[in-house]
């Protein structure tokens, strides 16, 4: 069987579905650019599955040149492609290079893709697509009006999607991840930004003698006046790709496909459950919220646990949150403890 080639493929989200692939008994090629990845995650799990052939390949996806002799030479079964910065705030300061990277570096590879004949074409989108919801849990059939250029980047690949199937028969699943968190159940591979973006891990850090976390805004029309945002499990997120992958191979049409858990937690709550689960205080200061931030993002996940049979593993928060903490704790400094 041929490898799956997994674009981003060192950073968070990626690892993990490298490590699902690998438990699932494929081969994998990793390319990434190590701008946020790190080669040790993809190294670990290498070694924890020493009988796949697992490669990493340091190059970007807008390298065209790179694109065509890679596709010529692996000649992958697929491609998952996670490879994009993620960061609304920061997509709301720079949006240009949010639309280089995001759309330019996708488009690149999708044309080597149909250059080189690969078929399949697993997505990672995001829940941003939608903007400020006008119904929660939120539908896949929902208005997509994002309110930040990191959606608007990922709206416009899944808009490109549908006329790369149609002109050039390049099949494809969107996976709408809502709020990514926690870290491998296993321990061996886990989050590591810098800077550190997300809420569990700067609530963990904020816990163990870091600065204060900052709340961004304390006055949305929530119960506690917080965003609520639906939490979902990066492991849960892996399978999820497996099973989109699956379908494809399995001869399906193009799909879209929201990936939460459809419980809306507050980021007080997410506060509430990191101190539960390490039994210490996390000091915590009020920002004016941010630009971009919509107040209450949850999921319909319904035709994901349908059509794919997506069942979440992890979704109580304090179970989320514990992975996270075990990992945090046991590398504080992210994978520079384990080099």
């Amino acid at each position: 069987m041929n490898p799956v080639l997994v674009t981003g493929g060192a950073g968070y989200v990626g690892s993990h579905a490298v490590k699902a692939l690998a438990a699932a008994g494929r081969d994998v090629v990793v390319l990434d650019n190590l701008s946020a990845g790190h080669a040790e995650a993809v190294e670990r799990v290498a070694r924890a599955f020493p009988a796949r052939a697992i490669e990493l390949v340091t190059g970007d996806t807008a390298d065209a040149a790179l694109l065509d002799g890679l596709l010529a030479r692996v000649t992958p079964a697929a491609v998952m492609h996670l490879a994009a910065r993620l960061s609304v705030p920061e997509s709301v300061a720079d949006p240009a290079g949010y639309y280089r990277n995001n759309v330019i570096g996708t488009l690149t590879l999708l044309e080597a893709m149909v250059k080189a004949g690969v078929p399949r074409f697993v997505f990672s989108s995001t829940c941003a697509v939608f903007g400020e919801p006008e119904a929660v849990p939120i539908e896949e059939s929902h208005p997509t009006r994002p309110i930040n250029a990191y959606g608007e980047t990922k709206l416009a690949i899944e808009r490109a999607l549908g006329h790369f199937d149609r002109a050039y028969a390049l099949k494809s699943v969107a996976l709408r991840y809502f709020n990514a968190s926690g870290a491998d159940p296993d321990g061996l591979i886990g989050e590591d930004h810098d800077p550190e973006i997300h809420l569990i891990p700067r609530a963990i850090m904020a816990a163990t003698g870091g600065e204060p976390l900052q709340v961004f805004g304390d006055d949305y029309p929530t119960p506690d006046g917080t965003c609520q945002r639906d939490y979902v499990h990066v492991a849960d997120l892996a399978q999820a790709h497996l099973l989109a992958l699956a379908r494809l191979e399995q001869g399906a049409a193009s799909a879209v496909y929201n990936l939460g858990n459809g419980g809306a937690v507050s980021v007080r709550e997410v506060i509430d459950a990191v101190e539960r689960v390490s039994g210490r205080t996390v000091p915590f200061v009020t920002s004016p919220r941010r630009p971009g931030d919509p107040a209450r993002l949850v999921a319909s996940s319904a035709r994901a646990r349908e059509e794919l049979g997506w069942r979440p593993a992890l979704a109580a928060v304090d179970d989320i949150v514990g992975t996270a903490w075990r990992w945090h704790s046991a590398h504080p400094r992210g994978y520079r403890d384990i080099r």
